[in-house]
């Protein structure tokens, strides 16, 4: 009896393993394996969803200069991150995309983009960001998440917590088209649109250095001093009301992030054409 409860315990983590490993991509530029267990047209469902429920329940910001700011800059970095995923045989990850930029009234220091190219930007940001290369800088980064695919990743991550590792693309499929309301919770809680500290945080930093280099990339190429983003995160660190410890936080301490920028600024200047 013990020698076959330890061959099935034995069977069940292969079978887990081999379905966590069939359910892998890799990250663009990145290169690391991440788990991705939505099928991208269920995240693209459930982003236009949510995205235009938050729209509908919010304010659009009547400022033309900083909206039209928004939409000129969105322009720019929509084609600019076309444009390196083509060359880089990631056309895919946007093949789907409808670009959308849009600003909120809201006093939140926030903006995020969704699964289908739906960016938003908070008005409370916007001082922050001073000038087109700080809303580059700040695009770029909620972009590089999209691109990376980091909303499918902590979603799956959701999924094997709460189902287990044997949870496939076929349950998970099922899952979502018989209990939609359970879907539809769990990509707020990854897109950081529910509870703040709920099951799992929105990005881990790995994921938020990782949207940093993507989004420095992607403003070097349309034509955005990447060296913009050191004064951007500085002055984001000066607005901080408060520490929170960075084990606690979604995001790195801005000298953290600030110090693995200026690390990665050559690589993201041999991108940088402008003067």
């Amino acid at each position: 009896m013990k020698n076959r409860i330890i061959k099935n315990t034995a069977k069940v983590i292969l079978i887990s393993t081999l379905l966590l490993v069939e359910s892998c991509a890799t990250v663009p530029l990145i290169g690391r394996s991440q788990l991705s267990l939505v099928p991208e047209s269920s995240m693209l469902e459930l982003s236009l969803t949510n995205y235009n429920d938050f729209i509908k329940a919010n304010k659009i910001s009547t400022n033309k200069d900083q909206t039209a700011t928004i939409k000129r800059v969105g322009a720019k970095m929509s084609a600019a991150v076309e444009k390196y995923l083509s060359e880089n045989g990631f056309a895919d990850r946007v093949a789907d995309f409808k670009w959308e930029f849009n600003l909120v009234q809201s006093d939140e220091l926030n903006a995020w983009c969704m699964p289908g190219g739906k960016v938003v930007f908070y008005t409370g940001i916007m001082p922050i960001t001073k000038n087109d290369a700080g809303v580059a800088v700040v695009m770029g980064h909620e972009i590089g998440h999209a691109v990376a695919r980091h909303g499918n990743e902590r979603m799956s991550q959701q999924l094997v917590q709460q189902y287990g590792a044997q949870i496939g693309g076929a349950a998970v499929t099922e899952l979502f088209k018989t209990n939609p309301e359970k879907a539809g919770s769990i990509f707020q809680t990854a897109y950081g649109l529910g509870t703040q500290y709920g099951i799992m945080l929105p990005y881990s930093r790995q994921q938020e250095y990782e949207g940093d280099k993507l989004g420095l990339i992607f403003m070097a190429i349309a034509g955005y001093n990447p060296n913009e983003a050191i004064g951007f995160w500085e002055r984001m660190a000066a607005n901080s009301t408060a520490k929170t410890p960075e084990f606690l936080s979604t995001h790195p301490l801005e000298q953290n992030r600030i110090d693995a920028i200026k690390a990665f600024l050559p690589e993201a200047m041999k991108y940088y054409t402008g003067k």
